[in-house]
């Protein structure tokens, strides 16, 4: 039996190449033992047969963005539900076209971002990149969401009027956004810095009842036809 030697060093001696860019290649996902890909390059070995990917490159791996389709009754940023939970290699959307290889560490330590309510679904953003994350944290307010709210009553007077422009919630005067009927139940928000609780707020006000919220859109980034409880990878190059 050979001794348990760390899996870098297996692979440095296969490539004959350099104990770190074998940790490169490893972590890159681009190593398997008995078949199965390894990411830690700690990981002891012996008679096992290690194998690279004759694809495998040395370039860097970036941190993941994950965009989600949120159910209603998951929980975006903390609750005991959390929508984190559904972002699995299983549920990854069968049309992601990002060409983004999954690893097993993308599936660690991503940040939900952009709040959306409980009982809302539709379009959510959860990051490991700190880039994303400055950008939907620090300049949030000035990103545009849009989203799909199905109503039901009857809407007051001038109240879609005053639904673009006029009303306030807890105690602050909203500014300007873009609201306009999709159909005769739905209506379309395109609106800045919104609140937890603030469309249904904002429709109780106009006389409506919410029945449905779906977020579609952060800034650039479409939910498109990704269909609920699955994900796809945030393409590099495409910004929010």
């Amino acid at each position: 039996m050979s001794d348990p030697v760390r899996l870098a060093k297996r692979v440095a001696a296969l490539l004959r190449c350099s104990r770190a860019e074998a940790e490169r290649y490893i972590e890159g996902g681009w190593v398997s033992v008995d078949g199965v890909v390894i990411e830690q390059p700690q990981h002891r070995v012996s008679t096992e047969t290690v194998t690279v990917d004759p694809d495998a490159r040395l370039e860097a791996e970036e941190p993941a963005t994950v965009l989600l389709h949120k159910p209603a009754g998951f929980d975006t940023i903390s609750g005991p539900n959390p929508a984190t939970a559904l972002v699995t290699p299983a549920t990854r959307w069968a049309e992601d076209v990002s060409g983004v290889r999954p690893l097993k560490r993308h599936f660690v330590r991503l940040t939900p971002l952009v709040p959306l309510d409980r009982d809302g679904s539709g379009l959510m953003a959860l990051t490991q990149d700190g880039r994303v994350w400055r950008r939907l944290t620090e300049d949030g307010d000035q990103i545009e969401q849009e989203f799909i709210v199905e109503v039901r009553g009857e809407i007051a007077p001038y109240g879609l009027h005053r639904l673009n422009h006029g009303l306030s919630h807890q105690g602050r005067v909203l500014p300007p956004c873009k609201v306009s009927w999709q159909n005769e139940t739905r209506l379309r928000f395109a609106i800045k810095a919104v609140q937890g609780g603030q469309l249904r707020d904002m429709c109780a006000q106009v006389g409506l009842e919410v029945v449905a919220i779906r977020r579609i859109r952060i800034g650039k980034i479409s939910l498109g036809k990704m269909p609920a409880g699955a994900w796809r990878y945030l393409p590099v190059g495409e910004r929010f």
